[in-house]
């Protein structure tokens, strides 16, 4: 019969983007900061495999901040830029939050059915007085700022950008 042959669309759900900012600049290896995060990412990375979800990467220290992936599917690959993720430079981070939120703004246009979630990771050393524009999606900031002296700018960023704050401590282990 014709009708069996038709091809059937599978009903699922739409499907999820991951966008993760990890703020890698020299300040985030003070007190094993960074290292700590390494491990959220780790458990991240599974977390994305094991639903099936997007990840976009983007890293920012040095000078510019670098996509690491753009919307691929979450993979074992990604173990072996986690392992050699190191802390130095400067920190982009408002660069790298401005280029994120237009690409994640060109994706919308281009998947419109897509679930997108954002994560930012950091200790929050930007420069004093800069405002940042919201994401169009739900958001977590981790605040990986640690020591005696604390900017504690990270729940200022995490009101802007109309995301969740969280410390970094509250979510490890013991």
């Amino acid at each position: 019969m014709r009708a069996d042959l038709l091809f059937h669309v599978r009903t699922r759900s739409a499907n999820q983007l991951w966008l993760v900012i990890v703020d890698a600049s020299a300040s985030t290896r003070r007190h094993h900061a960074l290292s700590d995060a390494k491990g959220l990412l780790a458990q991240l990375f599974d977390d994305a495999y094991r639903q099936r979800a997007r990840l976009a990467l983007l890293s920012a220290s040095g000078a510019a901040p670098k996509w690491q992936v753009q919307g691929l599917k979450a993979s074992s690959g990604l173990r072996h830029w986690l392992d050699g993720l190191g802390a130095g430079g400067g920190t982009p981070l408002l660069a790298a939050l401005s280029e994120a939120g237009q690409w994640l703004a060109a994706r919308r246009k281009r998947f419109p059915a897509e679930q997108q979630r954002l994560l930012v990771i950091t200790d929050g050393r930007i420069k004093d007085g800069a405002t940042l524009q919201p994401f169009n999606c739900p958001g977590l900031l981790i605040d990986i700022e640690r020591g005696p002296i604390r900017l504690g700018r990270c729940k200022v960023m995490a009101e802007q950008l109309q995301s969740e704050y969280r410390h970094i401590d509250e979510l490890l282990p013991g």
